[in-house]
């Protein structure tokens, strides 16, 4: 039967102790890493599409998104103490409802993650060049530093050089070591935490800050519309891109010390501080420069990104609009006397957004070591470099991979197209939970979510609402992507899995001895 391989348990934590990955990593550090991938692109990257698409109301897109996020955290936080490897959301849909949906699992992380990263290079690309404008007065020609425009990126453009090399320099530090990456993303979120914590006390205590700025505080409505991607909705699904950190924390739970323990306050305690400084950022943008949307035909929004906005914000009475900067934070800090402190900011966000390229591209790496490891993809990806203990194959393999979708492939829907695996993946870590208390109950849990039977459903209802608020485009990316990986799972890795053939492998270690345990009884093929 397509739907009876499910890996038993007890299986995937014997393989992960004999296959693993070196414990470097405390709660402290996770958490860091989780703030290090939220803090970033939504606040510095998300901030003017999300206004244009909520106005005021990008406070409520916050809380929205965070509400979901924390249903979906809290079974995230279960789930991974109880089963505390790599893969995230792969590995519990592997021992809940099978090999099937762990594989469709496992290629929306590949499109969540490989497609963040991609759009988090691309953004810092935009603020590095700016960098360069405003302090050493060299402007990077279009051809350097945008997609071309057959791609939908801007005139002249031919690659995005800025962003192919941050992506790989990211990738050479990944390699480097987990310890050391977690070290230089600590640091970085110092200087994110700092600058935006400089950005709330300024502008929250401006005599610029007027309440009438938040009003109408829903311009667009609460729901735009199945499909538009307008409205507090509309807007809380695409700023949802922001909040993937958590999910990269659980990555990490093969390298981690003390696991039953750290996991579960890496993914909340992140998820919590972030929540609070979005809405905080959110309310100081606004109540100083305000955050109205501009409004095409019909009293619509027009569509964040596209040409027609472009045109308006070229226009005088529109250019100084929170909408129309592509520097949202600095822009403001800017337009309320604060230009040397706005300037900071911006130096801030292009030296800090790297960590969010890391642990993006870190998490891509721990998914394809551990579908490698259970035999969907060649075995040769998950080989661990003898030195660092890294896996160094995949880790530059993902590293290419993004390095090239940034050089040629402008941000546009990529946040949107992003969310539709994130959003997918979150689902089905919400019914593992459900499975994994009826299956096995007396497993123990280190963490165990109170009142399951209605935070799991609500993560249903929650992911499922924003995935239809997303714009049509990126609603139909997922499916698409998923056909493509049907074929891939039926094409290859299906003949080739090691629960499919009756055994589960394991390696001793980097170059040791295999051997193979059967599984008794075999799956249903």
């Amino acid at each position: 039967m397509i739907f009876g391989r499910v890996k038993p348990l007890d299986a995937i934590l014997a393989t992960a102790e004999k296959k693993s990955l070196k414990r470097t990593l405390g709660g402290f550090q996770l958490m860091l890493f989780g703030i290090g991938c939220i803090i970033g692109t939504g606040i510095f990257v998300l901030t003017a599409a999300g206004a244009q698409k909520a106005g005021p109301g990008l406070m409520l897109a916050f809380a929205i998104a965070g509400l979901v996020c924390i249903f979906a955290a809290l079974c995230y936080a279960e789930v991974a103490a109880m089963i505390p490897v790599a893969g995230s959301a792969y590995t519990y849909s592997y021992a809940s409802v099978g090999e099937f949906f762990a594989w469709t699992v496992g290629w929306a992380l590949i499109l969540e993650y490989a497609v963040a990263a991609s759009a988090v290079s691309v953004g810092w690309s935009g603020y590095f060049a700016g960098l360069l404008a405003q302090y050493l007065d060299i402007h990077l020609p279009a051809a350097l530093a945008a997609a071309p425009l057959a791609l939908g990126g801007e005139a002249g453009g031919v690659i995005n050089l800025p962003a192919v090399i941050i992506a790989l320099l990211v990738t050479w530090l990944l390699v480097v070591g987990t310890s050391e990456s977690a070290k230089v993303n600590a640091i970085l979120v110092a200087i994110k935490v700092t600058a935006l914590t400089a950005f709330v006390a300024l502008t929250l205590t401006s005599g610029d800050f007027d309440a009438a700025n938040f009003n109408p505080f829903l311009p667009a409505g609460v729901f735009g519309g199945i499909g538009t991607g307008l409205g507090a909705v509309g807007a809380a699904a695409t700023i949802f891109f922001a909040y993937v950190g958590f999910d990269a924390v659980s990555t990490a739970a093969e390298e981690t010390k003390n696991p039953q323990r750290n996991v579960p306050f890496g993914l909340i305690g992140s998820l919590l501080f972030c929540t609070v400084f979005y809405v905080l950022v959110a309310a100081g943008a606004i109540g100083t420069i305000g955050g109205q949307p501009i409004m095409g035909p019909g009293g619509i929004p027009f569509p964040a990104g596209s040409e027609e906005l472009a045109r308006q914000c070229a226009m005088p009475e529109y250019a100084a609009r929170l909408v129309c900067s592509d520097e949202a934070l600095a822009h403001v800090l800017r337009e309320i006397g604060f230009s040397t402190i706005g300037n900071l900011v911006g130096v801030a966000a292009t030296i800090a957004l790297p960590s969010v390229i890391l642990v993006l591209i870190f998490a891509q790496t721990r998914i394809f070591f551990v579908m490698s490891r259970d035999g969907l993809l060649p075995a040769r990806l998950s080989k661990i470099h003898p030195k660092y203990r890294t896996p160094h194959v995949i880790t530059v393999i993902t590293g290419i991979g993004v390095a090239v979708a940034a050089a040629f492939l402008p941000v546009g829907l990529l946040a949107d197209y992003a969310n539709a695996g994130t959003l997918y993946a979150f689902f089905m870590v919400g019914v593992a939970i459900m499975v994994l208390r009826r299956k096995d109950p007396h497993r123990k849990r280190s963490f165990r979510l109170p009142g399951v039977w209605i935070v799991a459903p609500l993560t249903l209802i929650g992911c499922a609402f924003l995935y239809v608020n997303l714009p049509t485009i990126a609603i139909l990316v997922l499916p698409v992507w998923g056909l493509i990986g049907l074929l891939v799972y039926f094409g290859y890795s299906r003949s080739r899995s090691h629960l499919g053939r009756g055994v589960i492998e394991v390696v001793d270690d980097v170059g040791g001895a295999e051997t193979t345990v059967p599984i008794d009884p075999p799956p249903a093929s």
